[in-house]
């Protein structure tokens, strides 16, 4: 038979168990609270740089770790190119890894379809936490687009009891879940605001736009008999910029470029990125004499000085410039076939100025 003795044990051993368990319901409550406040930041990240930064540093502050780093796979340099035009370049963010595959970066990515938690190897985990050789534990969160592995949240800690195989991972599942709705989501609107007339590596105007602009200058031209000139501009030797040195120094180039080009244009003239390293500027009510000393303007500009490369070498750059121009007669209808002779004499004229050993403006000889 219990004593009394034996129930006021059994007494304190309960009531101990009811605060070990209602403690435990307070740290849940609060990882709970925590979490849902870190989603609801980035589910109100009305871009990408602060995304990122909520994913970086924020999952880094409000969860106390060590170490958060986000491996996205960008083959195509879509969302480079987008962080890039707004003025921050990948590389700027601390804790983002941008790269063409996720292959041989960690053997996680084979098969993580669900929060990966255990010991840090660094053999197996230095690339995705690059300069940390502390940590103890990490998580692996996938990030997907379409059902599709497109990368992962990395959280680290130096505590090796922070995450292990036998932790519950719902949590972080949600996140993953979370964040790879915020990333597309983000990227979508990014795109849309750089779509259609806007090209998104320099924010010029693009090909499209060009043609609408072409045909409003055109048809403005024949009513008051104004002549519209075409400046064509192509960079020399581009191929080896990206050869030499990679498509990301490529594309630091081009946006650099871009930027001096348009210093030297008027507010009134249509710049446009007509599609890879080639770019035409149409200069409405211009004469061919002054589209020239706008040209050799440009393309000293160009030249010099040297260009900044994001691995830290510097590179010069050249371009050469075809010019041609065109009144339109009071007469014609056919504006698209004008708008198109335009821009292939420009092109022929881009072409003698490189036979003739580049860096210089030719003027159309028709």
């Amino acid at each position: 038979m219990e004593t009394a003795d034996d129930l006021n044990t059994r007494l304190v051993e309960a009531e101990r168990e009811l605060v070990a368990l209602k403690a435990e319901v307070a740290r849940n409550d609060a990882k709970m609270h925590r979490t849902q406040q870190r989603e609801l930041r980035l589910l109100h990240a009305d871009d990408l740089q602060t995304l990122i930064h909520e994913l970086t540093a924020g999952l880094r502050s409000s969860h106390s770790l060590d170490h958060v780093s986000i491996v996205f796979c960008d083959p195509d340099h879509d969302v480079r190119h987008l962080l890039l035009a707004a003025g921050t370049p990948a590389d700027g963010f601390d804790g983002l890894l941008m790269v063409e595959s996720l292959s041989g970066l960690a053997p996680q990515y084979v098969a993580l379809r669900r929060p990966w938690l255990g010991p840090f190897t660094a053999c197996d985990h230095q690339l995705i936490f690059p300069g940390s050789r502390d940590l103890a534990s990490v998580a692996m969160i996938p990030l997907t687009r379409r059902r599709e592995l497109i990368g992962s949240i990395n959280l680290g800690s130096r505590d090796a009891k922070r995450y292990t195989r036998a932790h519950a991972t719902d949590f972080l599942a949600h996140l993953g879940v979370i964040a790879s709705y915020c990333i597309d989501n983000t990227v979508n609107r990014a795109r849309l605001l750089r779509s259609g007339f806007t090209d998104v590596l320099t924010g010029w105007h693009n090909r499209r736009y060009l043609q609408v602009r072409l045909q409003e200058e055109l048809a403005r031209a024949r009513r008051d008999r104004h002549p519209v000139v075409c400046l064509m501009l192509d960079v020399d030797h581009f191929k080896k910029v990206n050869d030499d040195f990679g498509h990301a120094a490529g594309d630091a180039v081009l946006q650099e470029l871009a930027n001096r080009i348009d210093a030297q244009v008027r507010a009134s003239d249509i710049a446009t990125r007509y599609g890879g390293e080639e770019f035409i500027v149409l200069l409405p009510d211009t004469e061919i004499s002054s589209g020239v000393k706008l040209a050799e303007r440009i393309r000293k500009a160009v030249a010099g000085a040297p260009y900044q490369l994001p691995g830290g070498e510097q590179r010069s750059i050249t371009v050469s410039i075809g010019i041609a121009d065109v009144t339109p007669d009071a007469e014609v209808e056919e504006l698209k076939t004008i708008g198109e002779s335009l821009i292939a004499r420009a092109d022929v004229a881009l072409y003698r100025a490189k036979s003739n050993g580049r860096d210089q403006v030719a003027v159309d000889e028709g």
